[in-house]
């Protein structure tokens, strides 16, 4: 029997679906022991607080142990010592490279997959709505309103306006495909092109990860979607805000060490930068005392842009995908490279 732990808040309906996937799985779910979630699709919950036979009983269950649904977040620097026997652990989140390599997770014996994908139609949707905020003026009607002003304005379309897509996988494929229904031109870069084609991947134009700021010079809008790795920390800095085209509007949906945000609100006070909407901070829970928060120019989200109500579902799915891979040996879908960090 292939012993299976859920260590993050699970619907019963989708324990029940993991459970009779397979005759040769254990699937052991003990949702009294482990944070209740704040909200929807929350993996990480309210703090909690076992007795010493609940933590006692937590832990038996952790060692015995082979494949882990999530990262146990109750007791993150321990999990290597106290899980011994994991040999696969099913992320809920699609960036956890630097999470596994802070905590030096990479001396387990395990493999890590990551939730790629499951989270691409929020996002997607997220980024349509703040571009269509930016070219309908929404923050100006929000504010006419508040004045009880009645003022007619003019507003813009998204029809042939450029969109650059800073680190093309699926997430940007889903942005690309919405971003397409309404008749915008979609560039894109990505770390390894492999002969691949624009045409194959739905967008209009296909550049090189060294071509980035050519890229950046065409486009209205730039969505950052790229992984949190030494070679991306601090891309989006003075040089590429120097390299867009003036006005143009910053999506990141990527991770907040990605912008270095000194010189992203100099781009924005400037003006060379119309507005920059951020999903990810540098620093997370932002700081209260960061000028990002007043700025009349940032949408801020709270790390939620990704966050829908359909997620366990999709996050389910792709875990039976894999438990079936996992059970016949076969390679496994997201598999995180330890060298690269995604």
């Amino acid at each position: 029997m292939t012993k299976v732990l859920i260590c993050s808040y699970l619907e019963p309906e989708h324990v029940e679906r993991i459970r009779v996937l397979d005759s040769r799985l254990e699937v052991i779910y003990a949702p009294e022991l482990l944070p209740k979630p704040r909200y929807p699709a929350d993996h990480v919950g309210f703090p909690l607080e076992r007795t010493p036979a609940e933590q006692a009983r937590w832990e038996a269950l952790l060692a015995e142990a082979e494949v882990l649904f999530d990262f146990d977040y109750t007791g993150i620097p321990a999990l290597p010592e106290r899980a011994p026997r994991v040999r696969w652990i099913q992320a809920s989140s699609a960036g956890i490279g630097q999470f596994v390599r802070r905590h030096g997770y990479a001396r387990m014996n395990a493999v890590f997959t990551t939730a790629s994908g499951i989270h691409a139609r929020p996002l997607a949707e997220f980024v349509l709505m703040v571009m269509l905020e930016q070219v309908k003026q929404a923050s100006l009607a929000r504010k006419q309103q508040q004045e009880h002003l009645w003022q007619r304005f003019a507003t813009e379309e998204l029809t042939h306006k450029t969109l650059a897509i800073v680190g093309l996988g699926n997430i940007g494929r889903e942005v690309a495909r919405l971003a397409k229904a309404f008749e915008m031109r979609v560039i894109a870069n990505k770390r390894r092109l492999d002969g691949q084609i624009p045409e194959s991947l739905g967008v209009d134009q296909l550049f090189a990860w060294d071509e980035l700021y050519p890229m950046l010079s065409q486009a209205d809008f730039v969505c950052l979607i790229t992984p949190h790795t030494p070679e991306t920390e601090g891309l989006i800095n003075h040089r590429a805000f120097a390299a867009m085209k003036p006005g143009a509007m910053l999506i990141n949906i990527a991770r907040g060490a990605v912008v270095v945000e000194d010189d992203l609100l100099a781009a924005l006070d400037s003006g060379a930068l119309a507005h920059a909407a951020l999903d990810v901070a540098a620093v997370e829970p932002l700081p209260p005392q960061s000028p990002l928060w007043a700025h009349p120019k940032v949408t801020i989200y709270p790390h939620s842009a990704s966050t829908s109500a359909f997620e366990n579902a999709r996050l389910t799915e792709l875990f039976c995908q894999n438990l079936r891979r996992y059970l016949n040996r076969e390679p496994l879908l997201n598999r995180l490279d330890l060298e690269r960090m995604y």
